[in-house]
């Protein structure tokens, strides 16, 4: 009996879900489970590993059961994953000597500002297409090491094992210490800083100044390859994972955005603008990040060019959990709505410092405009702005980067089910924004991944074809207001600059 369906695993920031999707790129079953976000202190980030594959494990016979599906129907197992969040574990019980550190937290400011002396911020930048910063795994790692007792020693000694989070899963599920397989692709690979963007393998002197020993390491695969088969969870034992990408270019392939000058932006916990660059890596000169966004096969691989946001959808969730102001983030767009504008409030949630285009780790997050007029509601509308005024900013360095104005943005994540939001991103932007009807676009990119390696689907021609629009917004602000709003929200994000310091 052939296949009916080809399996996504896609371990979020927020979640860990498993979908299935038929030969039309259609969804047929789908499964998630939130997992804790762990707050240590002010500015730290952890989540439990042990939490996220028991999850992992669930979701995926979760989703066998929905479909009413076996092992005989799945022709592969995609996985896409949240990219920078970084593992250490022991190779012989496959327990974490550590929390994963997330990619929102700021606890290795100082080994990047250490690091920094000598070349400043962009020390690498040349090299691996990103900038010294707290976001990225490789200072994550040497952290790791510097803090747990005996860390350095056992991963000197080949003990220990450092990855982002597909590189632990696919090891957990292809046999964990009973002989997984230790891989990640080339799209995670360059998220670590560790990564040399045009010959696609690790830099040793780079790992050896920050002090990540290579033994640690995965090997780095292409995107879209036969890795492996599985033998966890017992359900799905012998399918073979054949796709690997990190979530924001597993969304850009699941968009089909495969030419050069194609882009979209995914609205989830942060915000991640790619744009296509084609075949060579074209480095930033306005905050952007030179990645890799996919490599299918053999083939060479296609670049990006991505604006990092760090806080979006988690600002609705910091009104919900934190301050109480909606019972739930469906709630925003409602409250929003009973007010016409933002009554001059402007919400700048640099909580975790500002990512692109400022790559600020000392701004802090701040409310701007107050006065007795101000409601619960202008709080609410200015915080869905704020996504799209930083999408604005992104998308400016974009077009500066690029030479190449955007005429369209595709999108795609949770957020893009707000209406206002998507008219008020129009807006600031001047362009139409698009929605698909498929909107699990992570996910789907994953899967596309590991069809493609399996034959499920033939070519990326065919991909294509099944991108359909499902929405448009076409922009209705005059140009005079347009930048009126944006002078008065660049003028917020200068209020967050400086805040926090070494005291």
């Amino acid at each position: 009996m052939a296949a009916r369906y080809v399996a996504a695993i896609d371990q979020g920031t927020t979640s860990t879900r498993c979908m299935l999707f038929d030969d039309r790129g259609r969804v047929a079953a789908r499964v998630g489970q939130d997992h804790r976000q762990i707050f240590p202190r002010a500015g730290w980030v952890e989540h439990d590993p042990d939490e996220i594959w028991l999850h992992t494990q669930e979701v995926m016979t979760g989703a066998l059961d929905a479909a009413g599906a076996s092992a005989a129907d799945i022709a592969a197992v995609g996985v896409t994953n949240q990219r920078e969040t970084t593992v250490v574990w022991d190779r012989t019980t496959g327990q974490a000597v550590h929390p994963a550190i997330v990619w929102q937290d700021t606890r290795t400011t100082e080994i990047c500002r250490d690091l920094g002396r000598l070349g400043g911020a962009d020390r690498y930048r040349e090299r691996v297409g990103l900038p010294l910063a707290t976001y990225f795994s490789a200072p994550k790692i040497r952290w790791i090491l510097d803090n747990v007792a005996g860390a350095r020693a056992r991963a000197e000694a080949g003990e220990l094992l450092a990855g982002t989070i597909d590189s632990y899963l696919v090891w957990q599920l292809t046999g964990g210490p009973r002989g997984g397989i230790h891989v990640t692709d080339v799209t995670n690979a360059s998220r670590t800083m560790l990564m040399d963007l045009r010959t696609l393998t690790w830099d040793t002197e780079i790992a050896a100044e920050i002090g990540v020993p290579l033994a640690m390491l995965p090997s780095i695969r292409s995107s879209s390859e036969v890795i492996a088969e599985m033998t966890m969870p017992a359900a799905f034992a012998g399918i073979p994972i054949a796709g690997i990408l990190g979530d924001q270019q597993a969304a850009t392939f699941g968009q089909a955005c495969l030419e050069p000058g194609e882009a979209k932006n995914t609205y989830g916990t942060g915000n991640f603008l790619l744009l296509n660059t084609g075949r060579d890596p074209v480095i930033s000169r306005h905050g952007l990040l030179t990645t890799v966004c996919y490599r299918l096969g053999d083939s060479a691989p296609v670049y990006a060019l991505e604006g990092s946001i760090a806080v979006t959808g988690s600002l609705v969730q910091w009104l919900r959990d934190n301050l109480g102001i909606i019972e739930s983030a469906d709630d925003i767009e409602p409250l929003a709505l009973t007010v016409p504008d933002n009554g001059g409030v402007y919400v700048v949630p640099a909580f975790s410092g500002l990512f692109a285009p400022y790559w600020r780790p000392d701004a802090r997050g701040a409310i701007v405009g107050l006065t007795r007029f101000a409601t619960k509601a202008h709080l609410a509308r200015a915080a869905l702005e704020a996504t799209a005024f930083q999408t604005r900013e992104v998308v400016d360095a974009m077009n500066a980067d690029s030479g190449v104005p955007l005429t369209t943005l595709k999108v795609d994540g949770g957020m893009v089910v707000n209406d206002m939001l998507m008219q008020f991103q129009a807006d600031i932007l001047g362009v139409p924004v698009v929605r698909p009807q498929i909107t699990e676009t992570t996910a789907l990119g994953a899967a596309y991944a590991a069809g493609l390696a399996v034959g499920f689907w033939s070519s990326t021609d065919e991909i294509r074809q099944h991108w359909a629009e499902g929405g448009r917004w076409e922009p209705r602000l005059s140009a005079a207001e347009r930048e009126r709003l944006l002078a008065t929200w660049r003028k917020a994000v200068t209020r967050t600059f400086d805040w926090a310091d070494d005291t």
